[in-house]
């Protein structure tokens, strides 16, 4: 265990630089995106082009109504009663009881830092839930990093996990599922010797294997928050292989149809899962994120159109560095060129199941998706929010026209399984209410905040008797669901900075938006700062709040945190006192704590520290204060953060990965030590002998 003792505050002279990622990182998890144009070079208006609407934000939501219940496990499947009436509380997971007014932040902010270790407050504990390599499935063998096969990855957990979740198993108080996202590979430190352009077989289907989705059982140790994984039969890997079966308007149609597949509906495997979330029905959803980087041969397309929608999803023959087309013909766009377009869902997975067939929901359109998270409104509508995770990209919702089907048994879950096939498709646009104001520099408008509102723009609705209706004008309803992106520069939506997580409050309501950063913001031929996105070239990011008709198409918003140093004038802590709070950059994943703050991980620090995971009031005259919980190792990123009452759990993804290492020379041993290779890890957590932040 590592506590140190720093002063709290970076100091001044740390001024934002770029990204901390290194170049490696980008390379295999984005396909260099950064040193990319940006796919969108649509010419739709951008926010500082928007008339201010007539509508003031604060009558906007005026008699709407914003009474909601939370989402999360499947404990809250009991409480939603039948399809009428009134809402019921249910209880999330955690369960969220306050707005966030800084309760449950009591504890000694970590300082940054650039130590090869977890970092935590005095006072608490922390263990290794599971690691790379470690086995899932019975009959898995132990992990060896010098003999690797894809039969021995597809039962052990898999590479750089992203996204957690953990959900109860029923009648079994002290047992969980934790399910995980294995985002990517960065196959030159899995293996030893590795070329780049030359991959052996082996490591290619290793590599395969690694990717997917992992739902592990998890024993709770009484007395603390050390969870121990149980290698059993309920356990689970889905890997790029694994088959799924595509939903809504795109399944079947001309677009997804391949030689393998000629039905269009049966596709195999899941790459690129970033983050996700967990639905009141039980099951996991997982966003599939940067796949066009696992594909040869988008350079080779001749058909304009075909070239045209490649393009608009950022492929390019020069981010294959996963080399799978030179052994599955499906990864080769020339061969396969509608292969591209099986990819880039929300998918849903059930995890009390392990034989179910996973699903892919075309119906929410086909994005970069950070993730999805649902929320329940009062007459039990069924909202999810999505964000799509590239530089001047939009932000989402799907409003199903189903409600929740109370019981637990299979046939529950199956009806459940269909909410998100059916109801409408939008994309946000937003306005300022101080345009004039805006010029780039992140200076705070005149009237003390960045706020505005937005209208919720429809691109496609799919009917109960299966048939699907286009909003947007020379498109169907299946190009609607597969070429999204086209449909939402049509509608008009806002260019944002890198929509990634987006969360509802389960209390308030209101949904929480982590926009990473975008240095292209603002420079030659690109769209300019606005209120939502207010400075250019912009390398620490921000944190928008929204204050939704969840579902209906109204919206207002609110910057709750632009991000940097803050002794920086282009930085906003939600009007907090800025030399009293941890300083935070390029936020990623957000979740709640049971007293309701925000919490958020980052990713790509550009502060020159390690990546952390920050605690933020919401509510009150704390609003704004943020303090830092954790710092993870030396190369690592901090992902799919779950904040319960009795521990923490976080995703250390991509330890070690510096761009002067190597398999042959690591640049960190964690969480092994000595001379171990890194292996990313999920971490759990607790204070001793207590609550977390209490």
């Amino acid at each position: 265990m590592v506590r140190i003792a720093l002063p709290l505050f970076a100091p001044a002279s740390s001024a934002p630089g770029s990204s901390s990622r290194a170049h490696v990182t980008c390379k295999y998890k984005c396909g260099e995106a950064c040193w990319q144009e940006p796919g969108n070079t649509s010419d739709n208006e951008y926010f500082g082009d928007v008339v201010r609407s007539m509508v003031s934000r604060r009558s906007v939501l005026k008699g709407t109504a914003t009474a909601a219940i939370g989402l999360g496990a499947a404990s809250a499947l009991a409480a939603c009663g039948d399809d009428g009436g009134s809402a019921t509380s249910a209880p999330s997971t955690p369960p969220v009881t306050g707005t966030g007014t800084g309760d449950g932040m009591n504890f000694a902010a970590v300082a940054p830092n650039t130590t090869d270790a977890v970092v935590i407050p005095a006072g608490y504990e922390q263990s290794v839930v599971i690691r790379w390599g470690d086995p899932v499935i019975p009959g898995a063998p132990e992990f060896d990093f010098t003999a690797q096969t894809p039969q021995a990855q597809e039962k052990q957990f898999g590479f750089n996990n992203d996204f957690a979740g953990l959900i109860a198993i029923d009648g079994e108080p002290d047992r969980f599922y934790l399910v995980c996202n294995q985002e990517y590979t960065t196959e030159e430190f899995m293996f030893a010797g590795y070329t780049a352009k030359n991959p052996t077989e082996n490591q290619a289907r290793v590599s395969m294997a690694a990717h997917g989705i992992t739902v592990v059982e998890v024993a709770a140790e009484s007395g603390s928050g050390k969870l121990t994984p149980v290698v059993g039969q309920r356990n689970r890997r889905i890997t790029a292989s694994t088959p799924f079966t595509l939903t809504g308007p795109a399944a079947g149609s001309e677009f997804v149809k391949t030689s393998a597949d000629p039905a269009g509906t049966t596709i195999l495997g899941t790459i690129a899962n970033c983050s996700g979330g967990l639905t009141p029905w039980g099951t996991m959803l997982s966003g599939e994120e940067n796949y066009n980087n696992y594909f040869a041969g988008a350079d080779g397309i001749t058909d304009k159109a075909t070239k045209e929608r490649l393009d608009r999803y950022s492929f390019a023959d020069e981010s294959d560095y996963h080399q799978w087309g030179r052994f599955e013909q499906r990864f080769d766009l020339s061969k396969n060129p509608n292969e591209a377009n099986r990819f880039g869902y929300i998918v849903e997975v059930n995890p009390h199941d392990p034989s179910s067939t996973p699903i892919k929901h075309s119906s929410m359109g086909r994005l970069k998706h950070e993730s999805a998270n649902i929320f329940v409104t009062s007459d039990g509508t069924v909202v999810a929010y999505t964000g799509d995770d590239e530089r001047f990209e939009y932000i989402y919702k799907f409003v199903s026209s189903r409600k929740i089907r109370s019981g637990s048994g299979n046939s529950a879950m199956r009806d459940n399984m269909r909410i998100l096939e059916v109801g409408t498709l939008y994309v946000a646009k937003l306005t300022g209410d101080s345009p004039q104001s805006i010029d780039g520099s992140g200076k705070l408008p005149a009237d003390g905040k960045f706020a505005g509102s937005g209208t919720w723009l429809p691109l496609l609705t799919v009917n109960e008797d299966g048939t699907s209706e286009s909003k947007i004008d020379g498109m169907t309803a299946a190009e609607v669901a597969v070429f999204t992106r086209v449909a939402a520069d049509k509608a008009g939506a806002t260019k944002m900075d890198r929509p990634e997580d987006i969360e509802p409050h389960p209390k308030t309501g209101k949904v929480y938006c982590a926009l990473t950063n975008n240095t292209k913001r603002g420079t030659d031929g690109k769209a300019a700062a606005d209120e939502a996105n207010p400075r250019n070239e912009n390398k620490n990011g921000q944190i928008i709040e929204f204050t939704d008709d969840h579902a209906g198409t109204a919206f207002t918003w609110e910057l709750l945190l632009v991000c940097g140093d803050p002794a920086a004038a282009d930085t906003y802590y939600g009007g907090f006192d800025k030399t009293k709070v941890s300083p935070i950059s390029c936020p990623d994943n957000v979740a709640f704590d049971p007293h309701g703050n925000l919490w958020i991980s980052t990713d790509g620090n550009a502060l020159k520290s390690n990546d952390g995971l920050f605690a933020v009031a919401l509510e009150g005259a704390n609003r704004g204060e943020t303090k830092q919980f954790l710092t993870v190792p030396k190369g690592a990123e901090t992902c799919g953060p779950i904040i319960t009452e009795d521990r923490i759990i976080v995703c250390v993804q991509h330890p070690g990965e510096t761009d002067d290492a190597s398999a042959d020379a690591p640049a960190s041993n964690w969480p092994d030590g000595g001379s171990a290779q890194p292996r990313p890890s999920v971490v759990a957590v607790w204070k001793t002998g207590g609550k977390i932040g209490v």
